[in-house]
């Protein structure tokens, strides 16, 4: 049901944006320079290209700059995390080797009784 419904909400979605890509498919002019500017260096680059494609290129390289600046915002948690599984790891490799060395684990009042033995 839920995958039914989450490809139906899909398809209208790629619907919406085939619809909103044919109605906006009229050439624009997309310059790196202001006129003054490229004028004044000599060079002029600009590329026509039709308007759905400058929307969607937009849409998708903010996106990705968000996708990237919030893996970089993350790095010290998983760096944190990281540091303290490999932390948990070894805690749990001594306490393993502290298990087999005196067998089960003993009651905490017979443990200071046999501190106190030796």
């Amino acid at each position: 049901m839920i995958r039914a419904l989450r490809l139906a909400v899909l398809g209208l979605i790629a619907l919406l944006l085939f619809v909103v890509a044919l109605a906006n498919r009229a050439a624009v002019s997309l310059k790196l320079l202001p006129d003054d500017i490229a004028n004044l260096l000599g060079r002029n680059w600009q590329i026509d290209l039709p308007l759905f494609v400058v929307v969607f290129a937009g849409v998708a390289l903010g996106l990705l700059i968000g996708f990237l600046w919030e893996w970089l915002r993350e790095h010290k948690h998983r760096a944190d995390v990281s540091v303290k599984s490999r932390e948990l790891a070894r805690m749990e490799r001594e306490l393993a080797a502290l298990r087999d060395a005196k067998g089960q684990p003993q009651d905490e009042v017979l443990a200071l009784l046999d501190t106190k033995k030796v």
